[in-house]
């Protein structure tokens, strides 16, 4: 942890306690009956989970200060469909068979890729996207558990 962050009393950085709050504060009203999180197409939760995940990634970044240049290098790396795919496939072993489902949804949903990524590349990517969607819409506790199980720094070296 950077020694500029305070940590809280469960370990957790003040930062990321107010990202917590201020992504469920950013939640709309939504009824978390399963018939109308059903009724939301996977691509539609993509849409979603390629925000938030960006905006995790972005705030994971804030510390220590960097040029804006840097910010942007760092990510980029980390929201490329290659990187994404790459994360997925680390948090599989973690899924639940719900989870499963969904990312196996947002695969089969997923649209036609730009000409430089690898079909399957791009399929896995917008699974991760989905299932981001997907866990901010009903369990922002648990996509905080899958993300921070992450590892940025190991993908940001290579």
């Amino acid at each position: 942890m950077n020694p500029k962050e305070e940590e809280l009393l469960d370990g957790s950085s003040i930062i990321e306690s107010k990202l917590n709050v201020k992504l469920g504060q950013l939640l709309p009203a939504l009824a978390n009956e399963l018939s109308q999180l059903q009724a939301i197409s996977p691509q539609a939760l993509a849409y979603l989970g390629d925000a938030v995940y960006e905006l995790y990634i972005r705030s994971y970044y804030l510390l220590p200060p960097k040029r804006s240049q840097a910010y942007h290098r760092l990510v980029v790396a980390q929201v490329r469909a290659e990187a994404q795919a790459l994360h997925l496939r680390s948090l599989t072993p973690y899924l639940t068979s719900t989870e499963l489902d969904i990312v196996r949804r947002g695969r089969n949903a997923a649209t036609k890729p730009p000409k430089r990524v690898n079909p399957e590349i791009y399929q896995q990517a917008s699974s991760l996207e989905t299932l981001v969607g997907y866990l901010y819409l009903t369990n922002c506790q648990r996509l905080t558990q899958l993300l921070h199980k992450l590892d940025f720094e190991q993908q940001s070296n290579e």
